[in-house]
């Protein structure tokens, strides 16, 4: 990978961004629509950091012995 991989954080604050200047309503249509396109993959970029990571939490919690079944009670 010659890029390094952007952080969930980085991704997030920039989605922020994003959505900041399409809603200001100051953006021309070529730029929003460059925009709109950036934000549409930083959406997916942060779903798949956020699904990844619940992944290892319930690895961790698997191999901790505390992950209850799933529909099970206590």
């Amino acid at each position: 990978m010659t890029k390094k991989e952007q952080t969930f954080e980085a991704a997030l604050e920039r989605l922020e961004q994003i959505v900041a200047q399409l809603e200001s309503g100051d953006v021309p249509l070529e730029e929003a629509m460059t925009l709109y396109e950036e934000g549409v993959r930083l959406s997916a970029l942060c779903q798949t950091k956020l699904s990844a990571a619940e992944k290892k939490m319930d690895e961790i919690l698997e191999l901790d012995g505390t992950l209850r079944e799933k529909g099970g009670s206590a």
